[in-house]
């Protein structure tokens, strides 16, 4: 065995030993002393093995009154071939610190007889051919694992988010190798059933499988999430998550391990979630139950002026943030009126999906142009109503910046705002020179004239040309 040890901590890597037969089992261990492991990284891949599933032990020592605790996840390979085979340097995130391994070179060779005691004879095992061979005879051991949906609320209103989780469950106790098969196919064909067609989805894109422990009825189980989602109900139509099924590949384990061949039979077991049904209710009668947000929000607004001049510019930031669907955030209803120009915002949004919540922010920002002088409280133009779950009310964020303005009236002067057309286009190139009316008629009589010439012109050309 080889052990690679980070200091100041009490996790380590472990190897199993690096020459082995084909009939046997190549292992990687993470190890952690007087602690326990929480979480950890993907197991290396090791060309010309295949993974077999992990398990785990825990092991408490009282020795002189001190107490020692060891827990260990192990990941078991099984060899496919003989030869020499390289595992390169790997690390494995443990805990949320990175444990680092050196690597081995391993050699497999030829199937091993397993181990008796060579020097006893018996001289009735021939008589009794318990020395022939036999067909290999393989011991379904009971697994301790399951598969379930859950979501974190069994009942919400038209709006509100609840987190689906989809995940295997493997005891600490479990004795039966486990491994995952063909998971890209099978979750795929899964979240064509499960995902309700009535719901706005923010999908937690899991990307790497992790097992993570947690304890369900005071019993240590690790927890492989394949998917994790949260849903938001666009109506009030109860949504069902129905019975879904996951294959695993299971291992069989030889009664009486044979010198040659295989101690391990791969089969498939079918895993079963339960239906899950989660009940929605309609929002509270409102004028905007149909138009508002639910969720838990904030306002936080920001102004970069709040004394100016008539006709001077101002920006103003309206910004909403919570937990809830941002994305289905609109923005404030802002009234229209003269003596205040604001045009349509600037929206920008960040979405955070950890720890099965969905939170972040939304972002509006405003650029407005006072007319006429006064005081402005912007609380009068700019207001969010949102639904609050918690308190099962509707509530309202208002700003709260004041507009000082000072100067004369410029509402007259929304003329020149607009956009005037080619006629003032041209008047960067016409002649600045005044022209009386009176000019008018002899430049009519002139302009006659000339196309007049040009007309008999054009006649006696044609005529000549005959």
């Amino acid at each position: 065995m080889s052990a690679w040890q980070l200091q100041a901590q009490d996790i380590s890597i472990k190897l199993g030993k690096s020459k082995l037969g084909q009939n046997e089992t190549y292992t990687v261990s993470i190890v952690a002393k007087n602690g326990s492991i929480s979480s950890y990284d993907k197991f290396p891949d090791i060309k010309g093995f295949r993974k077999m599933g992990t398990s785990s032990s825990s092991q408490t020592n009282i020795i002189n009154g001190r107490v020692s605790s060891t827990h260990t996840i192990t990941m078991s390979y099984a060899p496919q071939a003989q030869g020499t085979f390289t595992l390169p340097p790997f690390s494995i995130e443990v805990n949320g610190t990175q444990i680092n391994s050196a690597g081995a070179t391993l050699t497999v060779s030829e199937p091993v007889q397993q181990q008796h005691n060579q020097n006893y004879y018996d001289p009735f095992d021939d008589f009794f051919g318990r020395r022939r061979s036999a067909p290999t005879e393989f011991v379904d051991i009971k697994e301790d694992a399951f598969f379930a949906l859950t979501t974190n609320k069994k009942e919400v209103y038209v709006g509100e988010g609840f987190t689906t989780t989809l995940a295997f469950y493997v005891a600490e106790s479990n004795r039966a190798p486990l491994q995952f098969y063909d998971l890209g196919r099978q979750l795929g064909d899964i979240l064509k059933v499960i995902k309700p067609g009535n719901c706005w989805e923010e999908n937690f894109n899991i990307e790497q499988i992790n097992g993570q422990r947690v304890t369900i009825n005071g019993k240590n189980y690790t927890q492989y999430k394949v998917y994790q989602g949260a849903f938001f109900p666009l109506n009030a139509e109860p949504i069902e998550f129905p019975s879904v099924s996951l294959d695993m590949i299971k291992y069989k384990v030889a009664k009486n391990p044979s010198f040659f061949g295989q101690n391990r039979k791969e089969t498939l077991k079918k895993f079963t979630t339960k239906a899950v049904s989660i009940k929605v209710k309609e929002l509270p009668p409102h004028p905007l139950k149909n138009q508002v947000a639910v969720g838990k929000f904030k306002l936080r607004e920001q102004i970069n002026k709040t004394e100016l001049q008539t006709g001077q510019s101002f920006d103003y930031r309206f910004n909403i943030y919570g937990e809830g669907n941002i994305a289905g955030i609109s923005p404030p209803q802002v009234p229209q009126v003269p003596s205040l120009e604001i045009y349509p915002p600037n929206t920008s949004q960040q979405i955070n999906r950890s720890a099965g919540r969905i939170s972040g922010t939304k972002t509006f920002n405003y650029y407005g142009i006072p007319k006429e002088p006064g005081t402005y409280k912007l609380g009068d133009y700019f207001e969010w109503i949102y639904f609050n779950p918690t308190t099962a009310a509707y509530d309202t964020l208002k700003a709260t910046a004041v507009l000082t303005v000072s100067g004369e009236s410029r509402k007259n002067e929304a003329i020149i705002s607009n956009d005037l057309g080619a006629f003032y286009d041209l008047i960067e190139v016409e002649s600045n020179q005044l022209m009386y009316q009176n000019d008018w008629p002899i430049l009519r009589i002139i302009m006659n004239v000339v196309i007049l010439l040009v007309i008999m012109a054009s006649a006696l050309l044609i005529i000549k040309t005959k």
